[in-house]
């Protein structure tokens, strides 16, 4: 599986493949054809409660990954999630965030779900 996990503002890579960007709020100063961005996947961003309760502190991310889990199974998003990981066994797919914290960030975690799905994990 090729699933990487990318800043929407570092430059796009030749190796990217399909570029989603799955952040809820659109990524300031950055057109969609700067970005190369192919696809705005908000509805896979954790709701504007969830995000502003984490916050990016490290020190909530086991609990922002149980509550971020527990939303897109109940908005039926795990099979999208499930999807996903099929294409990206054929293609390469890049998830990208707007996030400073490389480590703590939904794409990381999206990306991290996926893996679990289709057996990688």
């Amino acid at each position: 599986m090729t699933l990487r996990v990318k800043r929407v503002y570092e430059e796009p890579g030749p190796d990217d493949g399909q570029r989603i960007l799955v952040d809820r709020i659109w990524s300031r100063g950055l057109s969609r054809e700067e970005a190369r961005i192919e696809s705005w996947r908000k509805d896979l961003a954790p709701s504007t409660e969830l995000r502003k309760w984490f916050g990016h502190d490290p020190e909530r991310w086991e609990g922002f990954l149980k509550r971020y889990r527990t939303e897109l199974e109940g908005t039926g998003k795990m099979e999208e999630l499930r999807e996903l990981g099929e294409r990206a066994a054929e293609e390469n797919v890049t998830l990208l965030f707007g996030a400073k914290d490389i480590e703590h960030n939904n794409a990381r975690a999206l990306a991290a779900f996926v893996r679990e799905l289709v057996g990688e994990a």
